[in-house]
């Protein structure tokens, strides 16, 4: 039974707040990572395959990226809830979606440090209930940050949600041709720039001969990527099982 456009556009709106919950409160069952919101949303909207691919996308799109201490980077979590919204609802392809969530996700980072701000203001009261003992008051404020910090993810989303298809559509429309393939194109070779990034923090020299074996098994054998993880993974178990011998 096809689920009802209303009940899609609530339960995508409480996934947005849910990624603040699960990351403000530390238990990262979903956290905000593109791959598992696109799957979700992907399942709310009633099409997986979808929201895996974009999901996968602004996944390796992510790579590399971290907010190290108070800097504020772009929400990707937010950016594949817009893009697998509108891939579904309106039918446009993914490398427009994409390119259409991207800009969602970076304007969710301008709410990000205004949020900061007004977070801020809660350390200072959390501080002082310290100060008097009141750990109970202590508890309770955190969980009010929380509830501030959800504002970041629901805005953006509530205002796609029930106010940005027509427009989007609109867009789609006027957008020509030429355009829209050149952002299909861009979409395909921004993954690679995430994971040059995540190769520059890895020990690529120390385990080259890894990263060799894993391009032949992907470009030559053609396998899927399940069975290249699970070499990879049977490849990790024996490294970390030689060394704790050595060690």
């Amino acid at each position: 039974m096809k689920m009802s456009i209303i009940l899609q556009n609530i339960l995508v709106i409480i996934v947005a707040a849910y990624m603040a919950w699960d990351n403000g409160t530390g238990n990262q069952i979903t956290g905000n990572w593109p791959v598992i919101i696109g799957m979700i949303i992907g399942l709310i909207m009633g099409n997986i395959s979808i929201g895996l691919a974009i999901g996968g996308t602004l996944q390796l799109m992510s790579l590399g990226v971290a907010a190290i201490g108070g800097s504020s980077i772009p929400e990707y979590g937010v950016a594949t809830i817009v893009a697998v919204f509108i891939a579904i609802r309106t039918g446009a392809s993914i490398g427009t979606a994409v390119a259409v969530g991207l800009p969602v996700g970076i304007f969710t980072l301008q709410l990000d440090v205004l949020i900061k701000i007004i977070n801020n203001f809660f350390a200072h009261w959390s501080q002082k209930m310290l100060h008097e003992k009141k750990y109970a008051k202590i508890d309770a404020i955190f969980y009010l940050t929380i509830a501030v910090w959800m504002l970041k993810y629901v805005i953006p989303i509530s205002l796609v949600v029930f106010f940005g298809t027509p427009i989007v559509k609109f867009i789609l429309k006027v957008i020509p041709g030429w355009f829209t393939n050149g952002l299909t194109i861009a979409g395909g070779m921004l993954p690679v720039v995430g994971i040059g990034m995540l190769l520059r923090y890895m020990p690529v020299k120390k385990y080259f001969s890894f990263l060799i074996i894993g391009f032949v098994l992907a470009g030559y054998l053609k396998l899927p990527v399940l069975a290249i993880a699970l070499i990879g993974l049977a490849a990790t178990y024996e490294t970390y099982r030689i060394n704790s011998k050595k060690n």
